[in-house]
């Protein structure tokens, strides 16, 4: 396996976690928060998913879907547009309410677009600087594994919210 192959797997696994967290749910559910200030699954998948398409946008100097493909409208989030959910309050993460296809959409074209710019990566490609603003700058192998690492905690944090959701409901 070259290196294109291992990042494309990273990602494919993101989206499987994303898809076998939210699938089946409905809008309650995914906007459930299991404290008062605890991040829900509509929250969680939104925010990977911004990361994801901010991030590597940067990387490889593309535009954002959420801008280019009308995400922002489809959402239509009382955030303002570059908004990733990073350093929101707790207020401005329970705002975040979605149908369970409109997340899933919207990771799958961002998933799309990163097999689509990961394909052609080479191991020296790996070595790129994408943020020179960092000391050490940081290389695009560096900011994919960082995306990586983001993405699957919160993927995980997702699939055990829904276990706590789906627990409440079954009376425990």
């Amino acid at each position: 396996m070259n290196s294109a192959g291992l990042l494309l797997d990273s990602f494919g696994r993101i989206r499987e976690a994303v898809h076998e967290a939210v699938e089946g749910l409905g809008e309650d559910d995914l906007a459930a928060r299991i404290d008062p200030d605890a991040n829900s699954i509509a929250w969680l998948v939104w925010h990977l998913t911004r990361i994801q398409d901010d991030h590597l946008a940067g990387a490889f100097g593309t535009e954002q879907l959420w801008r280019s493909d009308g995400w922002r409208d489809r959402f239509g989030l009382p955030f303002p547009p570059a908004a990733t959910g990073y350093g929101q309050t707790s207020a401005q993460a329970g705002a975040v309410r979605a149908p369970a296809e409109l997340l899933l959409d919207y990771h799958d074209a961002v998933h799309d677009r990163t097999a689509a710019l990961l394909a052609p990566v080479t191991n020296a490609d790996l070595d790129r600087v994408v943020d020179s603003s960092w000391d050490p700058p940081v290389t695009l192998g560096v900011r994919l594994v960082s995306v990586i690492a983001d993405d699957l905690q919160h993927a995980g944090q997702a699939a055990y919210v829904r276990g706590v959701v789906e627990r409440g409901r079954e009376g425990g």
